[in-house]
């Protein structure tokens, strides 16, 4: 260091560095923003859950949709009530990759959050919720949404009701909650 002779030290306290009150200051402030950020990672988790979840539900209503318009085409009212206790997923060309496929008696603490499986022995479509502590409804521990598909009647012009269509129900009401 002799080239730095002459020159002076400023800013130093006889080069011991940092003093402990201010490196205590430090590492507050860097801790302070490492829970900011990681509560806010958190939420982001969360909310792409619940997007990914909802976005799901919308490619399998559109795809029910298309098949009871099908069968409107083709003027089979009838075949709109065999869709009744069907499995949805049936109706996509692609699974989602967190389908884990139909199961008969599955325990749900045994399948992975963020997994969607058809319950064949109640025939209904179950979500598995993967950040529990953010879902209110649904069934209890572990939280789970439950859709079926249900047909839609609406009066007919001689006062029957008649096949309106069909589309896929929450069978529980749910919603996603956000901590402070």
């Amino acid at each position: 260091m002799s080239h730095l002779k002459g020159i002076p030290r400023t800013g130093c306290r006889g080069g011991s560095g940092f003093s402990l009150l201010e490196l205590v200051v430090v590492i507050a402030i860097i801790a302070t923003l490492s829970v900011a950020v990681m509560s806010r990672l958190w939420q982001v988790q969360v909310d792409a859950e619940q997007v990914a979840m909802e976005q799901v539900l919308g490619t399998l209503r559109s795809a029910l949709g298309i098949k009871v318009a099908s069968y409107f085409v083709q003027n089979d009212m009838a075949g709109i009530r065999t869709l009744l206790g069907t499995n949805p997923m049936d109706r996509l060309s692609e699974v989602p990759k967190n389908y884990l496929g139909a199961l008969t008696g599955a325990d749900p603490d045994t399948i992975a959050g963020g997994s969607w499986y058809f319950d064949a022995s109640g025939r209904i479509l179950v979500y598995r919720v993967r950040n529990q502590d953010y879902f209110r409804g649904g069934l209890g521990t572990p939280a789970r949404a439950r859709f079926t598909i249900r047909v839609v009647y609406e009066e007919g012009s001689r006062g029957r009701n008649e096949i309106a269509g069909a589309t896929l129900v929450a069978l529980d009401s749910y919603e996603w909650v956000y901590k402070d």
